[in-house]
């Protein structure tokens, strides 16, 4: 195979896999905001404070949402006002802050999981 037909089958491959990864996020960004009031990044961040014990530091949320540190800080401002979550720094190193899943965020994310997992039945198989 040349190295053309290759690279022709590796940006195919991308661009498929864009499609898809577009496909499934805008579908979950739409059900969830109209559902749920939230959008596919909110919910993966109550997804991950769910996940590891209702509190994380604020850098492992970043690893965890795909966004940039300042995104991340937005958008944990806004969950944060709308009393999903709430933020804390660490008692052992001041400069550490943590972030902690309210009640309010712990239900809103179980309401919320059963229409993320629909939808990823949905366009992932």
């Amino acid at each position: 195979m040349s190295d053309v037909a290759v690279e022709q089958g590796l940006v195919r491959e991308w661009h498929e896999l864009l499609g898809r990864y577009s496909a499934v996020f805008s579908t979950l960004e739409c059900r969830l905001q109209e559902r749920h009031g939230i959008g596919a990044n909110e919910f993966e961040a109550l997804e991950r404070l769910a996940t590891c014990d209702f509190k994380c530091r604020s850098a492992d949320l970043t690893e965890a949402v795909h966004l940039s540190q300042s995104a991340t800080s937005r958008l944990v401002a806004r969950l944060e006002k709308e009393g999903l979550v709430e933020r804390a720094l660490c008692e052992v190193d001041r400069r550490g802050i943590f972030v902690t899943l309210t009640d309010a965020g712990r239900e809103k994310y179980l309401a919320a999981k059963q229409t993320h997992r629909e939808v990823l039945r949905e366009t992932l198989r």
